[in-house]
């Protein structure tokens, strides 16, 4: 099993070691990809279109880093081209770059890394106390309309990098606007590594995840966005801090009470580096900011490996949210952690309930593309 510190070296090493870490293959165009750093998206001397910026870690583009040249693209539509790289940075985008889009410039997303290593414990710079969860995020994404293609996003911070603190929680990605959709892209992490959310507590946030790879340990898939995941693939991974189970949780939800579609996990797959029943589905989180949250979790169509506890894949976060109370519930899925062994620990959907349970009926007028 790979080791954390084996997790770090592969971030800064390239797409070369992916395979290592049990990773999704590239793509076999990614062999036939065309000449030039920005391949088939055009060059600086050849822009996609005049709203297109291009960003090169060894200075081929507009600007080496992607901060800089999110600032400069004001204005709506803009268009970031991304050639391949690791990009130590942290990168937030304010609310008014509506319908932005990020593309990686290679047909394999392993080529293209955005990378930081903030913790919620982290120190900041300036003394006046830690990062604490949100401000850990490696990217913070704020408007609405934003797409990002074939990028990696990551945080590469280890709990042995602060022994002893309490606050673990590293963020590799945290979205909030509406209309955000991701294709073929990955989010690694450990602890809370993608934080699909919204603005307020008033604000629904469609976001959709497709084809894409997410790993961690503890609640790394959390928010209160109403997030279609379609066809991707979720892995836990080895904790050697710990001797026993359970070793964390794939989805901490903290959906609105007032919000009908919460997370909806479809024609996917979730799979362990650890021993067999080590890791729950989800659990609720109910936030001090929203008690009257009901986390909403939908897992339908989706293979389960061992690494899930099929007798008991739910538990409570907090006293006084048990579970049961929460919109927990899965429909046909399959695999040996998704065995229906206790059926009063695994809430199915009827055939009916699950017709109104879709991507089209959690993302409602927004159609975005595959």
């Amino acid at each position: 099993m790979p080791s954390p510190l084996s997790r770090r070296t592969f971030l800064l090493a390239g797409a070369t070691a992916g395979t290592a870490l049990s990773l999704p293959a590239a793509p076999a165009a990614a062999a036939h990809r065309p000449r030039g750093p920005f391949g088939r998206y055009g060059s600086p001397s050849a822009r996609l279109t005049p709203g297109t910026l291009y960003v090169h870690p060894g200075g081929a583009g507009d600007f080496t880093s992607v901060q800089a040249a999110v600032t400069a693209a004001t204005g709506v539509g803009r268009v970031l081209v991304i050639a391949p790289g690791t990009y130590r940075e942290t990168v937030s985008v304010d609310a008014d770059r509506t319908d932005m889009t990020w593309l990686g410039a290679s047909d394999d997303p392993r080529d293209v890394v955005i990378v930081y290593d903030n913790a919620a414990g982290t120190p900041k710079p300036d003394g006046s106390g830690t990062y604490g969860t949100s401000g850990s995020a490696t990217t913070t994404v704020r408007p609405d309309g934003f797409t990002a293609r074939r990028i990696t996003f990551a945080n590469d911070w280890l709990r042995t990098d602060l022994p002893g603190t309490s606050g673990t929680q590293a963020v590799a990605l945290k979205v909030q606007g509406d209309r955000s959709a991701f294709t073929h892209c990955r989010f690694l992490g450990h602890q809370d590594t993608l934080y699909a959310d919204s603005l307020s507590l008033d604000a629904f946030a469609r976001q959709y995840f497709s084809h894409c790879y997410v790993e961690g340990d503890v609640d790394f898939v959390f928010g209160r966005a109403t997030a279609v995941f379609e066809h991707c693939h979720f892995r836990t991974l080895i904790r050697p801090d710990l001797t026993g189970a359970p070793y964390g949780f794939v989805f901490a939800p903290s959906t609105a009470g007032a919000n009908p579609r919460g997370y909806l996990v479809t024609r996917s797959r979730i799979s362990s580096e650890a021993p067999d029943g080590y890791y729950k589905l989800a659990r609720p989180w109910v936030p001090s900011s929203d008690r009257t949250a009901r986390p909403m979790l939908t897992v339908r169509e989706t293979h389960l490996g061992a690494g899930i506890d099929a007798v008991a894949p739910y538990t409570d976060m907090a006293s006084g949210y048990p579970w049961q109370d929460q919109r927990f519930a899965e429909y046909r899925n399959t695999g040996p952690g998704a065995e229906i062994t206790v059926p009063e620990n695994r809430p199915q959907l009827t055939r009916a309930e699950a017709a109104a349970r879709t991507r089209e009926s959690h993302l409602g007028d927004w159609r975005p593309r595959a």
